[in-house]
């Protein structure tokens, strides 16, 4: 059990992953907090604004291949991981929303995306990218209520390739202009944590969640 704690942990510690893990471990937590809801809890925003701010020590690590390529492959893992939960959303339909609660899996999570969706269409593909939860559980609801395929994909792509060249960026060229960045990591990264997730904190407790039916699979918006 220690160890399970301790690997949690570090799992949400993004200067770890980036330090231990290098750029197949990025790979895997964005793909997974992207699409599959048990990668609900991982950091995505700040591990993609660290990974910027080590671009260089993680393309040295991988056969020196340019910042650029290491964005682009980042994007590619954000881009399959929601094909993967819109996939899942298309076969499990409404049976998640009859679903016990677990570790894992929340529905209270999968409601606040619906209600997401439900607002914002098609769009919300691209909102909930730059939202934590939200944006692990989005591509799911798209597939339950049969999203158009190419819609999809359209915001699909477009908000993977926005959110990880905007994050990274920003680590990439802060870290350049102050260069004393890295002293203060944690507390950067506390700072980008409260700003990213506090929208999802709104809505957790002063939002009102409606759930009282499961969602129709047959909306294509």
């Amino acid at each position: 059990m220690d160890q399970l704690i301790e690997l949690f942990k570090h799992l949400i510690n993004p200067q770890w992953i980036i330090e231990h893990g290098g750029l197949y471990l990025l790979l895997i937590i964005i793909f997974a907090e992207t699409g599959l809801f048990v990668g609900f809890f991982l950091p995505g925003d700040s591990l993609l604004f660290v990974a910027g701010i080590y671009g260089g020590l993680i393309s040295d690590s991988f056969y020196n291949v340019p910042f650029v390529v290491i964005m682009l492959m980042i994007s590619i893992a954000g881009v399959l991981g929601n094909m993967v939960g819109f996939w899942f959303g298309l076969k499990s339909g409404p049976i998640l929303f009859s679903r016990k609660d677990t570790f894992f899996f929340k529905k209270k999570h999968l409601y606040q995306a619906k209600d997401f969706y439900d607002k914002y269409g098609g769009g919300a593909i691209f909102l909930a990218r730059f939202l934590p939860i939200i944006r692990t559980f989005a591509p799911i609801v798209a597939g339950i209520v049969k999203m158009e395929r190419k819609k999809f994909m359209f915001f699909n792509i477009i908000s993977s390739f926005s959110w990880v060249f905007s994050m990274m960026l920003a680590g990439h060229y802060l870290d350049k202009f102050f260069p004393t960045l890295k002293d203060h990591l944690e507390l950067v990264v506390i700072i980008l944590i409260l700003i990213t997730t506090l929208p999802v904190l709104l809505k957790l407790f002063f939002g009102k969640t409606k759930h009282a039916h499961p969602p129709h699979t047959n909306v294509n918006e």
